[in-house]
């Protein structure tokens, strides 16, 4: 449906009906509560219907969900969501009140509120409530986020369903305040708490420092997701909780029985950690599309996305193993590879890919992540090289399920390690990715830089692979055991799995359970086991049943999607049992609310208010561009439908699309034309856009000079790919000398090769040891090439290199 515009209306004259939102966050051990609040208030003289879309987190359950209007609550249900749908639009145009929540079809992270007939001069309240688990970041703390940001998602040509219409402002035109405050219990000591957003400090609630209380400092601006991390005293330990079921439920159903939730963290032997993989395919999937042009965050604003993102890709070429295999792909409107085929790792191949990496700029158009992974997947397999694709994007697609489908197919022959960029990454794609593809997922926001969380993922995929992981229950007789989960496909060192499981049946033996994880590493068997009481904790709610609920969901809803070819209604029918039952969400089904009070019905006309969500400023255009697209001007972001609301199904009027377009350089006042080379974006995407000029101190901002490249990545781009450097006048200058320095002190009986690489990992050891996360691993591969050489007088050379640069390393700590 189009927007019946009857007017757009600015940020300065016209009042948006939500108000403030209001956030508190429970987090106990690794499992978080998020109770939102919306307050809406309608100043005009006319009704208004308020739509609201925002981003939640992918993996949240949302659970509950209701409206306070004056003294009345009003609690919504889980429908079928056609049903919710005509429910809510039978009431509204026989002037009752009603609220309906429901998730895209395209993406989970993504739900839409309608608020209707909010009366002139009332006020309604909302509370949303969501449960979600918290990931383990490489440093043990575990991420919590608050998606704040919704960036256009780009919706490729021919893709199935309307894209969400989205109504977004830049972060400082958000007409509406944020309060968050979070507490924290966990058996063990909290030993802090950290965020990329301003905090008031941590208060703790007990000695022993196990409850803690914080919240977000006064002034937050919406210029960025809220990202909390959370570390605990103690490194993480398996851990078991059962949850007992409901009372009124019926025994035997999900909700009626106990669940148990298993968080195991796998240790594997040092011996065999300390072995990397020879071998292996290593594909390198980098999004170039426009808004990878954005700075990597507000406050340092000369590195781009694009810029980090090239960096990386320098350390990872250098960090391959001789003998690998690789490629390299980038995608925006279409997609490119560097070679037709991956090819084997050599120092002609890996001089090749870094040319061309160093050209590589954001200048690809729109984000369609699809055809370049199904070309990737249509390649064959090389024999003895596991293939591992790392996938790098700033995550704004709109064809999120059908990205996770096709990797979730191919599961069998790659891993798949992805990389969230910058604000307002879909948490839907990015972890969706590395869980269907046995991979690992990182997010990277605020000021993190992307090297050390790309290296880290590098040595997950070095690793030897886990293969055949099995689970087995050894439980009290007289109990059974169904497990929701879908089964573990990967397993990291330090990492958790998560395993969701229903207890049936009644025993009168002893109430502990057992759970023994069996593997195969490197060609070791091993196992892990976890022994766990069978009585329930006291005070978790219902929390872990709806975890377990949104886990089998969403396994369901990616059968239901493989087997929609079948026309086969079963599993949908399945999911929409489920959701209604557990009052867990899913793409089937949506809450509905519906005030059926004896107030007066309401009159009038009824005004359509989208309450915009922010976003991250359009900074980068691509080059020469300089005017933006949006679906309204920057400060006008409201439009009006006088007309009360038809059918439900809203069709995107571009809300959907990317906000780039390449544009002519010189632009006359009137509509902008498109560049002589139009990006193959859909017609959804560019007809309905409008292209405003961008005041000049926004256009200063917004041209990104590279800044020149640091010392580290200086040393290493002169890496070959064998593992040693070459002496010559570049080396000297990187180490900070002159070639005569560098060459008089070396010992004379040393060749070149040795006496230059030995420097180099003195430097590094030297001078560099807060990014050692980022060379490790090409140190490692340097060491080993100098004791393959059996070169004399090593000892002598570390002696001399020390006292050329100034250092002090011992020689064992080169690896030598």
């Amino acid at each position: 449906m189009m927007v019946n515009c009857c007017g757009l209306l600015t940020a300065n004259k016209e009042p948006v009906p939500l108000k403030s939102v209001e956030v508190e966050l429970q987090v106990r051990d690794h499992v978080a509560t998020v109770v939102s609040t919306l307050n809406y208030e309608n100043k005009e003289d006319k009704p208004v219907e308020a739509v609201f879309v925002f981003p939640l987190p992918g993996d949240a359950a949302v659970c509950h969900f209701s409206a306070t209007i004056g003294q009345t609550q009003i609690v919504a249900e889980v429908k079928e969501k056609q049903q919710a749908r005509e429910e809510y639009d039978d009431a509204l145009s026989s002037g009752q009140q009603a609220f309906l929540l429901e998730e895209s079809d395209q993406s989970p992270d993504i739900f839409s509120l309608s608020v209707g007939s909010l009366p002139p001069g009332e006020s309604a309240s909302i509370r949303l409530e969501y449960v979600t688990e918290l990931a383990v970041q490489a440093d043990d703390g575990l991420r919590f986020c608050l998606p704040a940001v919704l960036n256009p998602r780009y919706q490729p040509q021919g893709s199935e369903g309307a894209s969400v219409q989205v109504t977004s402002v830049p972060a400082s035109l958000v007409p509406y305040s944020l309060s968050f405050s979070a507490r924290v219990s966990s058996p063990r000591p909290v030993s802090k708490v950290e965020s990329n957003c301003s905090l008031d400090p941590l208060q703790y609630l007990n000695t022993e420092q196990t409850q803690a209380t914080v919240k977000l400092a006064a002034g937050h601006k919406f210029d960025r997701d809220v990202e909390v991390l959370i570390y605990y005293k103690d490194a993480h330990q398996p851990t078991a909780v059962v949850e007992a079921g409901q009372a009124s439920a019926k025994p035997g159903s999900l909700m009626g029985d106990p669940v148990v939730m298993l968080s195991l963290y796998p240790e594997f032997p040092q011996t065999v950690m300390s072995s990397l993989a020879s071998c292996g395919e290593f594909v390198f999937l980098l999004d170039r599309s426009g808004s990878m042009d954005c700075p990597m965050n507000n406050s340092k604003r000369d590195q781009t996305r694009i810029g980090s993102a090239r960096d990386t890709l320098l350390l990872l070429l250098k960090s391959l193993p001789m003998g690998c295999y690789f490629n390299i792909y980038s995608f925006g409107s279409g997609y490119e590879h560097i070679f037709p085929k991956s090819v084997e790792y050599s120092q002609k191949t890996m001089e090749e890919a870094l040319k061309k990496v160093t050209d590589m700029k954001a200048d690809l158009g729109g984000t369609e992540i699809l055809k370049p992974l199904q070309h990737i997947h249509s390649q064959p397999c090389i024999p003895n090289q596991p293939r591992q694709v790392f996938v790098f994007t700033d995550g704004e697609v709109g064809n999120t399920k059908a990205v996770i489908n096709l990797v979730k197919k191919n599961s069998g022959s790659h891993r798949c390690f992805s990389f969230g960029i910058g604000e307002g990454a879909s948490s839907a794609l990015i972890n969706g990715l590395a869980k269907e593809g046995g991979g690992h997922a990182q997010f990277i926001t605020g000021a993190d830089r992307m090297q050390p969380k790309v290296m880290q993922s590098l040595r997950f995929a070095l690793q030897p692979a886990v293969v055949d992981i099995s689970v087995t229950w050894d439980l009290p007789k007289g109990i059974s055991v169904t497990v929701l989960s879908p089964p573990i496909t990967a397993l990291f060192q330090g990492q958790r799995s998560l395993v969701y499981a229903q207890l049936s049946g009644q025993s009168s033996e002893a109430a502990e359970g057992c759970v023994t994880v069996k593997y195969s590493l490197a060609g070791h068997p091993s196992q892990n086991q976890l022994h766990f009481s069978l009585t329930p904790a006291q005070d978790t709610g219902l929390t872990v049943h709806r975890l377990a609920a949104r886990t089998l969901i969403r396994s369901l809803e990616m059968e239901e999607r493989e087997s929609r070819r079948e026309q086969d209604e079963g599993v949908k029918k399945k999911v929409v049992e489920l959701s209604v039952q557990s009052g867990v969400s899913s793409t089937f089904t949506a809450f509905i609310a519906v005030n059926k009070g004896d107030g007066e019905t309401i009159q009038g006309p009824l005004v359509r208010r989208n309450v915009p969500t922010p976003r991250m400023m359009a900074c980068a255009m691509p080059y020469g561009a300089r005017r933006m697209c949006f679906s309204a001007p920057p400060a006008m972001y409201m439009m009006m439908n006088c007309a009360a609301p038809q059918s439900r199904k809203v069709k995107s009027s571009g809300g959907g699309a990317g906000i780039f377009s390449k544009m002519k350089k010189k632009l006359s006042g009137g509509p902008a034309k498109m560049s002589d080379r139009p990006l193959q974006r859909s017609a959804r995407e560019t007809d309905s856009a409008e292209c405003w000029d961008i005041s000049p101190d926004l256009e200063e901002s917004c041209s990104l000079e590279q800044p020149p490249r640091d010392s580290l990545l200086q040393l290493v781009s002169l890496q070959k790919a064998s593992g040693c450097w070459e002496l010559d006048p570049a080396l000297a200058a990187a180490l900070g000398k002159t070639s005569e320095e560098v060459e008089n002190k070396k010992p004379s009986s040393v060749n070149q090769e040795v006496w230059a690489t030995i420097l180099a990992l003195i430097w590094l050891h030297g001078f560099k040891m807060d990014a050692q996360e980022e060379w490790e691993l090409l140190a490692m591969k340097a060491a080993s090439w100098l004791r393959a050489q059996n070169a004399p007088c090593v000892t002598e050379c570390v002696e001399a290199g020390n006292a050329l640069l100034g250092c002090n390393v011992q020689k064992d700590a080169l690896g030598l």
